[in-house]
């Protein structure tokens, strides 16, 4: 694959071929394959057909490159990265009780009797709804900000959490308005505590860049009106719904640095082939945007939940995410990380969590 020759070496493999491709998801472009959220899945993807996806491959072939780089030019001194590990929140359901209808309220209580057999949560619920009107209730159930916000601290990460500020189909979106006094408190108390906040547009945005935008414009209204500044501004797709090159527009007409949507919902791993953030690209325009990429690694719930691995919230969950976080270490990358605030409730599901950030 690599040949020294007299005068340097010569390498039998287009990497810049292969980094190019697997960067701009020009393997997405014009695709039918779609799941029914219209995302693209990655049993259609070839790192999966090929058995690469876990593997940021992208980042191994530039890593063999700087070794043939630097035999060749000794002198020269190469850029190095820190591995690092980013979190973030998606705040898609902030309060189990709060923000409800009464008749949704009932169905919550009912479901909490029959399906998961909470009865003393159900008999709390309508206390804790007619409680959550200026602030979310410190007993609601989904309310695992604080507890994420410490654990954070104590690891030393800055948490994202980022909000939806728009609907474009109420059965998807979100319950809340960004302007509700309890969402506002929320917004406060993550910003006083050093942590971040950024944008989730909402359903049916992937393929609309002017309502990304619009959506955006309420987020940084929303933001002014609370005192809340930060030096750069990103966030995720709803669903990690995404269209190349249509969402990378929307981001960019947004004024946004970076977004963070790229990982398969059905699988975790490197769609982009690589765990390092880099500059979004048009490949149909062929076209370099001011946008970033920040590739995420795992989704929570890609791992844990019946619809998708099934792997549960015990040992083989937590093997798999270090596996994921050890491949990134390795080429010291960044192991970005999404997790539910509605996925942190019970003592297992925290348990895991944090065995993931010590590991």
């Amino acid at each position: 694959m690599i040949e020294k020759t007299d005068t340097g070496y010569v390498i039998h493999y287009d990497i810049l071929g292969l980094v190019y491709w697997m960067l701009s998801r020009h393997e997405e472009v014009g695709r039918i394959d779609l799941d029914k959220h219209g995302r693209f899945p990655a049993r259609s993807s070839h790192a999966f057909k090929h058995g690469y996806l876990e593997r940021p491959i992208v980042d191994e072939w530039l890593a063999i490159l700087a070794q043939v780089v630097q035999r060749t030019w000794p002198q020269l001194e190469l850029v190095k990265s820190e591995f690092s590990v980013r979190v973030s929140h998606d705040v898609d359901t902030p309060a189990r009780y709060g923000f409800s209808s009464i008749g949704r309220l009932l169905r919550t209580m009912v479901g909490d009797v029959l399906r998961r057999r909470e009865v003393l949560e159900a008999l709390r619920a309508p206390l804790i709804w007619a409680q959550s009107k200026e602030k979310l209730h410190s007993s609601d159930p989904f309310n695992t900000f604080n507890w994420i916000m410490s654990t954070s601290e104590r690891y030393k990460i800055n948490s994202a959490f980022y909000f939806i500020c728009g609907k474009t189909y109420p059965a998807r979106d979100a319950r809340y308005d960004i302007r509700h006094p309890a969402i506002r408190e929320l917004m406060r108390r993550i910003h006083v505590r050093g942590h971040e906040i950024g944008l989730h547009p909402s359903y049916n945005t992937y393929k609309r860049p002017d309502i990304i935008a619009s959506e955006a414009r309420v987020l940084m209204r929303a933001c002014s009106e609370e005192g809340i500044k930060q030096a750069s501004w990103g966030g995720r797709m709803h669903y990690l719904r995404w269209q190349t090159p249509a969402t990378l527009y929307g981001w960019e007409q947004a004024g946004m640095a970076y977004d963070s949507t790229l990982t398969y919902a059905d699988r975790p791993g490197f769609r982009c082939g690589t765990c390092h953030e880099y500059p979004a690209f048009d490949p149909v325009a062929g076209t370099a945007l001011q946008l970033r990429i920040r590739p995420l690694i795992a989704m929570e719930c890609t791992v844990l939940a019946p619809r998708y691995m099934n792997l549960g919230s015990g040992d083989i969950a937590l093997k798999k995410f270090i596996q994921l976080k050890q491949s990134c270490r390795a080429v010291n990358g960044n192991f970005t990380l999404l997790w539910h605030n509605t996925l942190l409730e019970r003592h297992q599901e925290r348990t895991l969590y944090e065995h993931v950030l010590a590991a």
